[in-house]
């Protein structure tokens, strides 16, 4: 049975979520506070977790950092506020997804569905090559790590996943849409946007390593690429 963390200190929320994930099969734990939530997470495995911003002792965004800094569970974060930056924020430190209230218990459910979709193995996936080198760089999506030079590179598991679908078809332009949909899936409920803004982050973190060989280039007004160096 999956099992699922809802976080929200509003007691009808929590209380609401938990019987709709119920009825999808969740087996379902609740925590109402952020505290409470990594004390949860440390002693209990989950398959994805709904987390609300605006919470006592620690907010959403302090409890999503701690958690990828050493999980890639998905993190779905609910909050009262719609400001743009306030989404972009929780996309950047990892997030999955952001909700913003009121929202319709049966639409997060499907965003639950869509994600949980997305990751699940299938025999096929698992043929699928999990390690790639180039010059200096390494990824492995086994453990999802990368590397520059033998050093490890902090990067969240989007950021892995956006730099192996570009790294694997070097010198391919991709369109934001295109790596909306390799990356997030087709039935994300986001915009393209998102994928700037990881880009901007995973640039800024494997620019401070020395990778003359290659670069992540910028495509104005179509996308992205994975660029080698011409006499490669």
């Amino acid at each position: 049975m999956p099992r699922i963390l809802i976080v929200d200190d509003n007691k009808q929320i929590v209380s609401i979520l938990s019987e709709y994930a119920k009825k999808e099969g969740f087996e379902t734990i609740v925590s109402t506070d952020g505290e409470e939530a990594l004390q949860a997470f440390q002693k209990q495995k989950f398959d994805i977790i709904l987390l609300d911003v605006m919470m006592p002792k620690k907010d959403g965004f302090e409890v999503c950092r701690e958690i990828r800094r050493t999980s890639n569970v998905p993190v779905i974060m609910i909050t009262a506020r719609g400001e743009d930056f306030e989404r972009i924020m929780g996309l950047d430190i990892g997030a999955d997804d952001y909700i913003v209230k009121p929202f319709s218990p049966g639409e997060v459910m499907a965003r639950v569905r869509a994600i949980l979709r997305r990751i699940e193995r299938t025999p096929e996936n698992e043929k699928v090559q999990k390690l790639f080198n180039f010059e200096n760089l390494t990824i492995c999506l086994d453990d999802f790590t990368v590397s520059i030079d033998n050093q490890d590179i902090p990067l969240t598991k989007k950021e892995i996943e956006l730099l192996w679908v570009m790294a694997t078809n070097k010198n391919r332009v991709f369109t934001r849409d295109h790596l909306l949909d390799s990356v997030w899936g087709y039935d994300y409920f986001g915009d393209n946007r998102t994928v700037d803004s990881h880009i901007k982050r995973l640039r800024a973190k494997i620019d401070e390593y020395s990778h003359p060989k290659w670069q992540i280039k910028t495509i104005w007004g179509v996308g992205y690429k994975f660029e080698v160096n011409k006499d490669e």
